[in-house]
């Protein structure tokens, strides 16, 4: 097996639709260039996300990373177009009047907005555990699977669940490379609300979470370190990224190595 970054997947504003390119990024804060760069925030300072806003489902979006250019409106509906980050206050009404309420979109360029802050390099899944996971549910292909989890990274190559190799116990972290751009693996992503829904209308499916925690318990590698479950809703890998990453590039086709396991150190 050789492991291959088969895609790059960022997601310019926070719970909204991703775009694919080829190569990317690692910038201060350890994201990925553009990901999570927005994210929109409600009148007391909480996120709009899937978590909290099913209406943020059914938001299609498209965003040019050469012209910062983005398109967002309704699924199934005329869109609006706005230019980032300087027409943020006119894109902050739109979605304002598409959400009910008042909400305002804030930037941070320096390596966005991620879910976890202390593992806060893009997260990793492989093609493999793709294809098993959505194999557990009858009308829910990979491609859609990748919309419900929201990888940053996808690698080939390699066999179901092989990503679980990627982190230790609770004190440790696994050093690996992709290009020889150096990242440490944290932990299992834990997983909220959103897998469990469609991800273009929101609507729940029925018995997603149940039976994803049924095979994954069931499927679970030997070489997965249990130290992580508590419980089994837990899929993808979160990362570090040293200093040294900060600037380097990453590119589609580059292979994967893994190297030692060190101990996990919350700086940078």
């Amino acid at each position: 097996m050789t492991a291959t970054l088969e895609s790059i997947h960022v997601y310019p504003v926070k719970s909204l639709d991703g775009i694919e390119p080829d190569q990317t990024t690692v910038r201060e804060a350890g994201g990925l260039a553009f990901d999570r760069e927005y994210a929109i925030r409600d009148g007391d300072g909480e996120y709009v996300n899937g978590k909290r806003e099913r209406a943020v489902h059914r938001l299609a979006s498209s965003f040019d990373p050469d012209t910062g250019a983005w398109t967002v409106g309704p699924r199934e509906g005329e869109r609006e177009a706005f230019q980032l980050p300087e027409e943020r206050a006119a894109a902050s009404n739109y979605l304002s009047d598409h959400f009910g309420y008042a909400v305002t979109i804030d930037r941070d360029p320096s390596g966005g907005f991620p879910d976890d802050t202390h593992a806060a390099g893009p997260t990793l899944i492989s093609r493999g555990t793709l294809e098993t996971v959505a194999s557990w549910y009858d009308d829910i292909d990979a491609t859609e699977l990748r919309r419900r989890l929201r990888p940053n990274l996808i690698v080939g190559g390699v066999e179901p669940f092989w990503e679980d190799r990627l982190y230790a116990d609770r004190e440790s972290a696994v050093a690996f490379t992709i290009g020889g751009t150096s990242f440490e693996g944290r932990n299992p992503c834990q997983r909220c609300v959103v897998p469990t829904r469609d991800p273009d209308t929101g609507a729940e499916t029925s018995g997603f979470r149940e039976r994803f925690v049924s095979e994954r318990k069931a499927t679970l590698p030997e070489w997965a370190n249990e130290d992580w479950y508590d419980h089994y809703f837990r899929l993808m890998v979160n990362t570090r990224v040293p200093r040294e990453t900060v600037g380097a590039t990453l590119s589609v086709g580059e292979k994967l190595e893994i190297g030692e396991t060190v101990r996990a150190d919350t700086g940078r």
